[in-house]
């Protein structure tokens, strides 16, 4: 348990030295607004945090169902397929909306493409290390696979705040609707991940990780 507790520790402090790379630049969830939100004129920093989105919702999408290969955590494969595949494609959306190149971060205004992105791969350098670290912890137990999910969700969060203020800042309210989404998302998969975790019989859930992973302002479904 002590060398549990200590690895926890050196890699949650590894994992909080790649937070701040986003702001340089088993339930499925609702759906996005109704669709007929108008185009936005959008910075070039909010372009690159859509850019950035896209890799970041691959790196949950891909990272648990690649441990869910090793370790075979139902809410691993099931926020997966039936949440994280729409997240993407949520944000896939808006790309082909202003024409935003995803492989190029952060040269965003290339013409729309996706091809080359997927399965663990991403042209975000601090997204890979990132997929890389969470992807060795995942596949050491079950206790592992479901504290990276954790971790995952409040990377996002994170991020999403920050995303969700400049697009308010911006106003560009289809991208604040994505963005919105996402969160949503986030804060149930969160839920998700400490129930497991308490399931398991790690009493204190997500918050067993330390503080910067302990979310109980997070917001429940009722």
């Amino acid at each position: 348990m002590q060398d549990h507790l200590l690895r926890n520790i050196v890699f949650s402090a590894a994992v909080f030295g790649l937070l701040g790379c986003g702001s340089s630049a088993t339930n499925t969830d609702s759906e996005t607004g109704d669709g007929d939100v108008g185009t936005s004129a959008l910075t070039q920093e909010l372009k690159d945090f859509i850019t950035y989105m896209y890799s970041e919702e691959g790196l949950a999408h891909d990272v648990y169902l690649n441990i869910y290969k090793i370790q075979p955590v139902n809410q691993l494969k099931n926020i997966a397929t039936k949440s994280e595949v729409k997240h993407i494609e949520a944000v896939n959306e808006l790309a082909i909306k202003y024409d935003l190149n995803m492989t190029q971060y952060p040269d965003t205004d290339i013409p729309y493409t996706v091809e080359g992105i997927g399965n663990g791969l991403y042209p975000v350098e601090k997204i890979q290390e990132l997929y890389n670290m969470l992807y060795d912890k995942g596949i050491q137990s079950t206790q592992d696979a479901l504290e990276v999910g954790c971790m995952v969700e409040v990377v996002d969060i994170d991020d999403l705040d920050r995303y969700i203020a400049q697009a308010e800042a911006s106003n560009a309210p289809d991208v604040l609707d994505v963005f919105h989404y996402l969160r949503k998302g986030s804060y149930t998969h969160y839920w998700a991940f400490d129930k497991g975790l308490k399931n398991s019989g790690i009493a204190e859930g997500c918050c067993a990780l330390g503080k910067e992973w302990c979310h109980p302002e997070y917001p429940k479904e009722p």
